[in-house]
């Protein structure tokens, strides 16, 4: 798929040479960071070095006074407390984390976790009798609830008091709810609003630190399980987020859970963790536990203390990981094939599929994958209880929550954000809501937002590259969503020796500059289509990711090639 390569404002060579010295950096250093609005010493300082003390005072939260109140209350009385959560990997690991804390305080917490195919998401009528039924006074809904007001209701009918940790888009009415934890609410002052919904749910843990005296050091032992659910909930890396995942990560690169140490092992995750394979290696296991099973199962391998037991469980979750890989691969296939077979759904502005027999647990995954070969809007919709269900995704700078939204006369329900959305509605209704999403989508959406964007943070050439350099680089991580992994472009440069072609799929090579000495190892995964194509062009341009290559002993640097343009 071609790409638009996105350079950015400039920033002017005065205003970088100044900045570089003020940092003892170089200038595609001080450049890329003026880029991301980092622009004095200062706030250099705290990006470079994020420090807990970072942290904002979790009392600014709106209710957040009122919930510790209650949650203490419930602890000097021994009351009974369910931590409920969604089934994803940030509700799994909401729940396990203030589960595992609470455990210090209480001998008397439950947890639960919705079925995905029987109750669907977030709080369910079901979820609360079951709190009713076996004598839960306090419910702690993670990661979902703030669009729960029927279910809050019925709760406050049966003498359950509900505190709600989301961070989800409040809908036009707040739950009546004893207290409601969403830093995206109206009427919420909390300076930082891009917290997972098990952030919230630590800053919950950390007022009642305060408030009760306790040192937080105990509640900083279960970051490694906040940083899996800011990595694969695909929150911004900024402000409290980036300091919590840098102090998650250290947390599991030298001490993990008992359960994030069992599927580092059976992923074969050998490396030093960081937020990528985080995102790739453990979160989809977390994930398949509730896409293919029951994510109670994630849970209870999440609060385990028991190497022995983590094992078998990460094992069983494996093998539902397996399980939907292969799915995944299957229904994307019939997909692309529909969409390949039909010559007018192949010039639309949107992609709308639907089959009732395909997984629901994997139908996100596929409308991701979709996008990836057909760039635009796109949901995937399956049969489900009597009703179509479906996941639907965006490109990059478009609401398809908005878009959707506009289309809620033929829903029955609908949620989500700007990137990611869950739809239900009735099979009659189908047709109509495809044209109808096809027609909002066209009128709104521009030619530019249907092509993929490269983001290019520099320019430079390949004698500006270093083991320093990448030492800096490597500074500015943890890299995901809003401090993405810095991405270079070099030009016209020159294959030294003929290129590698590996798997018929990637291409492994050694580029240069015209005329220079400078040599640099590149590959290139999923290029394998280029490889004729550079054996005959004069040169050409490599957008790349500066990584080090380590091969018995030996270090090198190597280019992990994004993109090629060839000249």
């Amino acid at each position: 798929m071609t790409k638009e390569w996105v350079y950015g404002q400039e920033m002017s060579t005065k205003e970088i040479t100044a900045f570089s010295k003020e940092l003892n950096v170089s200038t595609a250093i001080s450049n890329i960071l003026l880029k991301r609005g980092i622009s004095d010493f200062n706030h250099a300082k705290t990006f470079f070095r994020p420090k807990l003390n970072q942290l904002h005072d979790p009392f600014l939260m709106k209710d957040l006074s009122n919930a510790v109140n209650r949650l203490s209350d419930a602890l000097f009385k021994g009351e009974k407390i369910l931590i409920y959560g969604d089934y994803d990997v940030d509700g799994t690991t909401s729940v396990a984390l203030v589960y595992r804390f609470l455990k210090n305080f209480s001998n008397h917490l439950g947890h639960y976790i919705p079925d995905r195919y029987k109750e669907g998401y977030g709080i369910s009528e079901v979820g609360v009798r079951y709190a009713h039924d076996n004598g839960y006074g306090l419910m702690i809904a993670l990661d979902c609830g703030i669009r729960a007001n029927k279910q809050a209701d019925l709760a406050k009918s049966l003498g359950i008091d509900l505190i709600i940790c989301d961070h989800h888009l409040p809908g036009e009415s707040l739950p009546n709810a004893f207290a409601i934890l969403d830093p995206k609410r109206r009427d919420c002052n909390y300076p930082y609003k891009e917290l997972s919904g098990c952030g919230v749910g630590f800053k919950l843990m950390q007022g009642f630190c305060i408030q009760n005296t306790i040192p937080q050091e105990k509640l900083f032992e279960v970051l490694d399980l906040l940083m899996v659910s800011i990595a694969s909930d695909i929150v911004p890396i900024t402000g409290e987020n980036r300091v919590l995942a840098h102090y998650g990560l250290l947390k599991i690169n030298h001490s993990p859970s008992a359960g994030l140490q069992a599927l580092i092992d059976i992923g074969g995750l050998k490396k030093k963790m960081t937020i990528s394979n985080v995102v790739f290696g453990i979160g989809p296991r977390i994930n398949a536990a509730g896409r293919i099973g029951h994510g109670e199962e994630a849970v209870n391998l999440l609060i385990s203390e028991s190497k022995e037991e983590a094992g078998l469980i990460a094992a069983r979750i494996n093998e539902k990981n397996l399980e939907r890989k292969g799915l995944d691969k299957n229904i994307t296939e019939e997909a692309l094939g529909m969409i390949e077979a039909d010559d007018l759904l192949k010039e639309s502005s949107t992609t709308v599929l639907y089959k009732n027999d395909w997984h629901k647990g994997v139908i996100g995954i596929v409308a991701s994958r979709c996008i990836e070969k057909y760039y635009r809007p796109t949901i995937i919709l399956t049969s489900s209880s009597g009703k179509i269900t479906g996941s639907a995704r965006s490109v990059d700078g478009f609401d398809v929550h908005q878009a959707i939204s506009e289309c809620s006369d033929f829903l029955e329900q609908f949620g989500g954000h700007k990137y990611a959305a869950g739809l239900t509605l009735k099979e009659e209704n189908l047709e109509g809501f495809k044209e109808k999403f096809e027609e909002v989508v066209r009128k709104s959406i521009s030619e530019e937002q249907l092509v993929p964007k490269l983001y290019i943070d520099s320019v430079v050439g390949l004698s500006s590259l270093s083991f320093k350099f990448h030492e800096v680089l490597s500074q500015m991580a943890p890299f995901g969503p809003a401090n993405p992994q810095p991405i270079f472009a070099s030009k016209r440069l020159i294959c030294k020796g003929k290129p590698r072609l590996l798997k018929d799929a990637h291409i492994k090579m050694t580029v240069s500059e015209q005329g220079s000495d400078k040599n640099i190892d590149a590959i290139a995964f999923g290029f394998g289509d280029f490889y004729d194509d550079l054996l005959n062009c004069e040169s050409f341009d490599l957008a790349y990711h500066l990584d080090v290559n380590e091969y018995l002993g030996n270090k090198t640097l190597q280019l992990m090639v994004k993109d090629i343009n060839l000249r």
